[in-house]
């Protein structure tokens, strides 16, 4: 059977990461520790390797509670895993937020603007006046050391126990939708309420993303599950797709993150 046929083509390159990992493991019989990963990914390290009949061990970790990014461990079956295993750091600072206004597109900014890839930290929470950040063991030191300005508010970065993490938890609206089909521009102008021009305008653009992807392209066709978030208008999920209407249009649920 061909392992690809369950996945879309984009998505192949992290398949192929993924099985060596899991082949590494097997030959090697040490743990493997990776980088964090979306949703997404998280979904499809399970599918290839969990299971109850898996000679592999398979556990997921980000740090807090609710934590939407995690790195993962896979390791022999006869092995324990704790949360050392996962090399997390909590980062806290506090900003002055009577005077500035700091987003999370602002602290994601100023990580990257390090030369730090987004694969190698993990959730960022901004609540009254804190920001929080986990990060892998590796880069903290080095982030810790550089990293005092985010937006025009100076900061400076502490570790915290990760029990001490903020919780953010996610309210989603949900709601049923009828649509021709499951093409991206056709599900984004239901979703936010666009006009087909202006979904296009936006895919185009490259300000739409599926499951933390940019997609550039209108046709792409998407699946129960989805995560999709439009630039300057939030994120939205295709939670279901309930069959057909006599008409035969679609039925599906959506939700629209609060």
């Amino acid at each position: 059977m061909d392992i690809y046929q369950h996945f879309r083509k984009d998505e192949q390159p992290f398949i192929d990461k993924v099985l060596s990992w899991k082949e590494q493991v097997e030959r090697n019989f040490q743990p493997r520790l990776t980088d964090f990963l979306d949703p997404r990914e998280q979904q499809i390290v399970k599918m290839l390797i969990g299971g109850e009949s898996s000679d592999i061990k398979l556990s997921f970790e980000g740090g807090t509670a609710e934590a939407e990014r995690k790195r993962a461990v896979l390791a022999p079956y006869y092995d324990e895993i704790s949360i050392e295993d996962f090399q997390l750091t909590l980062c806290q600072a506090t900003y002055q937020s009577k005077f500035v206004t700091v987003e999370h597109r602002d602290v994601m900014g100023a990580f990257l603007s390090l030369g730090i890839k987004r694969q190698k930290f993990g959730d960022i929470t901004v609540k009254n006046g804190i920001l929080q950040i986990v990060l892998g063991n590796e880069i903290a030191p080095f982030v810790r050391a550089n990293l005092n300005m985010i937006k025009k508010a100076k900061v400076t970065l502490e570790e915290k126990p990760l029990s001490e993490g903020l919780a953010t938890e996610q309210q989603w609206d949900f709601s049923d939708k009828t649509v021709s089909s499951l093409r991206l521009d056709t599900v984004l102008k239901e979703i936010y309420h666009l006009s087909r021009k202006d979904a296009a305008a936006y895919i185009t653009k490259q300000q739409v993303k599926v499951n933390y992807k940019v997609v550039e392209d209108g046709k792409y066709g998407l699946q129960e599950g989805d995560l999709l978030s439009l630039r300057g208008k939030g994120r939205s999920k295709l939670a279901a797709v309930n069959g057909t209407t006599k008409k035969d249009k679609l039925k599906i649920t959506i939700a629209v993150l609060k």
